[in-house]
């Protein structure tokens, strides 16, 4: 038998290279380099800034919902009691500015307040603005929750960027804020 053409010697999709390790993760550098070469003129300034920023929130949001699980909450229903829990004493938001704070939907507001309501969490009654208005209130269990969950999540989320200094973290926040409002500002319809 002839040996194969080693022109003909082109790897298997997904094959690896034999020097990465199993599972190995390519960088935002490795997958921007690999667009250049294989689809020059590509546009690919952005892979090095997105690509991380979806990791990293991926990460993030894995480990939130264990750290949940573990509290007994899920994210939608923590999302509402922290910004009701935010809003400070009495603890009381209308679902128009429940649904501003979020950026949900009413109709998912009001899902999430139902559920909440439901397992004891909240309270709705009218509000003092208007006959449409409804507020949204704390119950004593939904203020326990939220208190236990929240020093949950925080902790374990500043457990994760303790691998940065004080200055970076800083730095790093005023970036993400520069960037976020300027998507933002681009991606408005």
């Amino acid at each position: 038998m002839a040996d194969p053409d080693p022109a003909l010697d082109v790897p298997e999709p997904g094959a690896r290279n034999s020097s990465e390790e199993p599972g190995a993760v390519h960088s935002a550098a490795d997958i921007a380099t690999a667009w250049q070469r294989e689809r020059p003129g590509a546009p690919t300034e952005s892979i090095e800034i997105v690509t991380p920023i979806w990791w990293l929130g991926k990460l993030f949001a894995d480990d939130r919902d264990r750290a949940l699980r573990a509290a007994g909450i899920d994210a939608a229903t923590l999302d509402l009691l922290s910004v009701v829990r935010r809003s400070g004493p009495p603890y009381a938001l209308s679902t128009r500015e429940i649904a501003r704070r979020t950026l949900v939907t009413a109709g998912a507001i009001s899902q999430r307040v139902a559920r909440a309501e439901r397992d004891g969490l909240v309270l709705r009654r009218p509000g003092t603005t208007g006959r449409r208005t409804v507020l949204v209130c704390l119950t004593a269990e939904g203020h326990a929750l939220i208190e236990r969950s929240v020093d949950t999540v925080l902790g374990r989320e500043a457990r994760l960027v303790r691998g940065l200094s004080d200055q970076e973290r800083t730095v790093l926040a005023g970036l993400l804020v520069k960037l976020m409002a300027d998507v933002r500002r681009r991606t408005e319809r």
